[in-house]
């Protein structure tokens, strides 16, 4: 049985700690060096199997088109002359040259020119990813230093996205601070606070490292570690303070190191064993999506995720063991846990539970209510902040040539039957209204491929720009090869991320559906009840929701943008949705069974489903808190990145994380469990029996500190 299991683990691991802690160093220790010799790099592919534009990837791969690119935009410094003067035009030829001879560099295009000669850009062509590395980009900057000083040079492109190191740290050391701060507050010893943060960045440290191994098995993308942070982060420091809480409440009743280790793994561990299964069956779930970046990236937080449950429920015993009773030691304040605020307000939102059921459902409901209204998209470079070159760059190409040149559309046509329709397909893209301009096309007879680099009238955000590509494939292009076995495919970045928001739109139902499925059947397991498991689903559903209403305020509508130094509004990149529904209803659900978990203990104690309810949150009222509050923390630190997506990561984790432990658990839940009474914890005589047994009640008590032994 579960939960007598993890009490013999709990003991063994506090009775042999060395043994258990040396097992863990050197499989970290092997594992962190194996990353370290024959860890591969991560991967930056955002296509899926089956849509146009990785078609048009594919074809390019086929004709040795699809390496990085990176742009060298130019303009007078003294922003008088132009580039039809012979200074300037000089200059421009010998930057091109130069640039030409940097290594790895396959070709410098020719200059292109704005209409009022003041902007030229340079295409630099490298080969695929895998032959380059940061090195490429070094030498791109320090050449960029060497430029005349009569010329302004700004950088962008492909080179960047893949190997510039978002500057990191700050934020996320700040958000540790915090947490190291809430934890000395909640449990006023030094060794007592360490010990979370210890373990969860311990297993942080195995997990991201053995990341660039599990590449052997399946691509990670390069975004999945700092989604591991922290997820990560968050969790690991969560679980061990739950455990730790619980080890010192049974060592405060007179148990014995060992009996109170193994009694906390057997109760807080269990329910830490169910919480982290559910936050990774939820992260699994995004397999139902089909995009497979999205599902090796929750691959990889999961396996984080299991690194800290599994270390909570043998490593941090092991040191709660050598710890012993010095765990109370080096106190920086005295600490008294007092439930009495915590039991008055249980009873005062029993009282008033349909006044406070509601307020909160409507409160929800209308922060959630700017869904509705979100919109998915690709932030490019102009959402960078004006201290990044790429965003110089960016800004002064859309002013030089208009919008659409930021967001070109790569259209790659398969001639390997039919030649002959390059000509008139050019002719009918440029004829399109939405097409400002098209490249001379790039034809390809040995490997059987044309490249058209088409750039739009519009920028990559505007839904015009969206519209034009849907209008190539399903207009254009069709009239042109509609006699011919030749095919065109259009893809870039635009159309790419394009095509996986729409992908992943459409599989979010059934995604959505399968995540809320697995978590019901999961706490119905647990819990043995049918209306608490859904009552959670409902709960989950609507912090989840107001996460997602703020983040469209903040993000489209740009409100408190500056306080997250935001630059300008960003539609919501097309996998974050999913990625952040599959995290929070995971983490969402962590709570709800520490919460539901002493609950549970009472009311199986006395059968009072009232009683049980008061005493749940007198109990873990201060420590779902501080729990909370650590999450919003490490969070929050994340939102000080430079990088859109991180800001969105980490604010929209933030919210649902603050509504769930105080909207949520301090309010909905006591308020619709006390209207619902016995009824709580329902279940048909026939689905009991079918469930399979995780705990076994006892009639034994332990001096007082908890009256069922579900581990004896």
């Amino acid at each position: 049985m579960m939960s007598h299991a993890l009490y013999k683990l709990g003991r063994y691991a506090a009775r042999r700690p060395w043994t258990v802690i040396g097992t863990w160093l050197v499989v970290s220790l092997l594992v962190i060096a194996a990353a370290g010799v024959f860890g591969q790099k991560l991967s930056d592919s955002m296509g899926a199997p089956g849509l146009d534009s990785q078609k048009a990837t594919d074809l390019l791969a086929r004709s040795n088109d699809a390496g990085l690119t990176a742009k060298v935009v130019l303009t007078p410094a003294d922003g008088q002359a132009t580039f039809s003067d012979s200074g300037p035009r000089a200059a421009l030829g010998n930057v091109r040259a130069g640039a030409a001879e940097l290594p790895n560099v396959l070709d410098a295009g020719d200059p292109q020119i704005s209409a009022d000669g003041r902007v030229a850009v340079i295409r630099l062509q490298y080969p695929v990813e895998e032959k380059l590395g940061p090195g490429d980009l070094e030498n791109l900057k320090e050449f960029a230093g060497q430029v005349p000083p009569a010329l302004r040079i700004e950088l962008g492109g492909d080179l960047f996205f893949v190997f510039e190191v978002p500057e990191t740290g700050l934020g996320e050391g700040l958000g540790l601070l915090v947490a190291i701060l809430i934890l000395l507050v909640t449990f006023g010893s030094l060794i007592a606070m360490g010990l979370p943060i210890g373990l969860a960045l311990f297993g942080l440290a195995l997990g991201i490292s053995s990341m660039s191994l599990v590449t052997y098995l399946i691509d990670i993308p390069s975004w999945a570690p700092v989604i591991g942070s922290m997820v990560g982060l968050g969790v690991g420091i969560d679980y061990a303070l739950f455990l730790v809480t619980r080890h010192r409440e049974y060592l405060s009743s007179g148990l014995t190191v060992e009996e109170s280790a193994g009694r906390a793994v057997a109760t807080a561990g269990q329910a830490v064993v169910f919480a982290g299964g559910t936050v990774v069956i939820a992260i699994l779930g995004l397999a139902v999506a089909g995009v497979p970046f999205m599902t090796a990236g929750g691959i990889a937080v999961a396996i984080i995720v299991l690194i800290m449950v599994v270390a909570s429920i043998t490593l941090l015993p092991a040191f709660l063991g050598l710890a012993g009773h010095w765990i109370n030691r080096l106190a920086v304040r005295r600490v008294t846990v007092r439930t009495g605020g915590w039991e008055r307000w249980a009873r005062h939102v029993s009282r008033n539970a349909v006044a406070y059921l509601v307020g909160s459902v409507v409160a929800l409901l209308a922060i959630a209510a700017p869904v509705l209204a979100l919109q998915v998209g690709t932030p490019d470079e102009g959402a960078l902040p004006a201290t990044r070159t790429e965003r110089r760059a960016y800004d002064l190409i859309a002013a030089g040539f208009g919008p659409g040149i930021n967001g070109p559309l790569v259209i790659a046509v398969d001639i390997s039957r039919d030649a002959s329709v390059v000509e008139p397909l050019l002719d009918a893209v440029v004829a399109d209204k939405g097409i400002a301009a098209v490249a001379p096309p790039d034809v390809n007879v040995a490997a059987g491929v044309a490249t058209l680099v088409a750039f739009p009238t519009t920028g990559p955000q505007d839904d015009a720009t969206l519209e034009t590509v849907r209008r190539l494939r399903t207009d254009v292009f069709p009239s042109v090869l509609r006699d011919s076995p030749a095919s065109a495919h259009v893809g870039g970045q635009t159309a790419s991320f394009a095509d996986v928001g729409a992908k992943v739109n459409d599989r979010l139902p059934v995604f959505v559906g399968a995540v809320i499925l697995l978590s019901i059947l999961l706490l119905t397991v647990v819990f043995r009840s049918i209306v608490v498991p859904l009552k959670a689903a409902l709960m989950n559903l609507l912090s989840i929701g107001a996460s997602f209403g703020v983040m469209v305020m903040v993000f489209q509508w740009g409100w408190g943008a500056d306080l997250i130094g935001l630059e300008s509004t960003v539609p919501i990149v097309p996998f974050i949705p999913m990625f952040m529904f599959a995290i929070l209803f995971g983490l969402s659900m962590d709570y709800e069974v520490f919460l539901l978990t002493r609950i549970r203990e009472e009311y199986l104690r006395t059968g009072d489903s009232d009683g049980s309810v008061v005493h749940g949150i007198a109990t873990t009222g201060r420590l779902i808190t501080s729990a909370a509050l650590i999450m919003v923390s490490v969070f929050l630190g994340f939102v000080l990145s430079n990088d859109p997506s991180a800001k969105m990561f980490g604010l929209g984790l933030a919210v649902a994380i603050f509504i769930d432990a105080t909207i949520v658990r301090m309010l909905l839940v006591p308020a619709a469990m006390k209207l619902l009474g016995n009824a709580n914890w329902w279940i048909p005589a026939w689905l009991d029996r079918l469930l399979p047994v995780l705990d076994r009640p006892d009639e034994k008590s332990t001096q007082g500190v908890v009256p069922v032994d579900t581990f004896a």
